[in-house]
């Protein structure tokens, strides 16, 4: 080492120090959280509301018209999936609706996107609707029936939570497909990869 000021490559500091998130992407976390647990509760509580209504007010055998014979409300007591799928592994998806809870919580760390904080929060409000059923009512915990009550046509039978999970199912593809990333970012097209790396190559030969 030469006594000129100077300090050689051999003791320079190469390491660089971890930036911290911006005011703005953290921001964008806290706001896309908040939607996410906010829709969650909305569609929980409206679940919650409009099943206790049905099920003090509606017989089971005396079905309610809305409009005419195509849309009613009648009390129906599930044991299977939503639309009345899978009856008879009400355990089992019982537990596939904790595992689903848990995923979203886990995945919701690097939520920024809006849209998809839309689409979680619903399938996350509808998947602990009906977990509440499958816990707290008869016949015993695990076991609980659904309460299902919205009867449109020849479509099974459903309630809030059912359409909570499947409009947000939806809204999550879409945004698959569309490439949006939970961070909100946007994942380039196959053919627009190809494209940039191209002009790269372009630029790394004029120079």
């Amino acid at each position: 080492m030469r006594d000129d000021g100077r300090v050689t490559s051999e003791h320079q500091d190469t390491s660089r120090p971890v930036e911290p998130e911006s005011s703005t992407a953290v921001g964008g976390k806290r706001a896309a959280l908040v939607a996410l647990g906010g829709i969650a509760a909305l569609v929980l509580i409206g679940d919650i509301i409009t099943k206790a209504v049905v099920v003090a007010t509606i017989d089971p055998g005396r079905p309610v018209s809305v409009v005419g014979s195509t849309v009613t409300l009648r009390m129906v007591r599930n044991s299977g999936a939503a639309f009345s799928m899978a009856t008879g592994y009400t355990w089992v998806l019982t537990l596939v609706a904790v595992g689903v809870v848990i995923g979203i919580i886990r995945f919701s760390g690097r939520l920024r996107s809006a849209w998809w904080a839309v689409g979680l929060g619903l399938v996350l409000g509808g998947a602990v609707g009906n977990l509440v059923d499958r816990l707290f009512r008869a016949p015993g915990p695990l076991r609980g029936h659904v309460v299902d009550f919205i009867s449109v046509g020849w479509w099974p039978v459903f309630n809030v939570a059912d359409s909570a999970v499947v409009c947000g199912a939806v809204l999550l593809v879409a945004l698959t497909l569309f490439g949006v990333e939970l961070d909100g970012s946007r994942r380039p097209a196959d053919g627009e990869s190809a494209d940039e790396e191209l002009a790269d190559g372009e630029r790394g030969d004029g120079r």
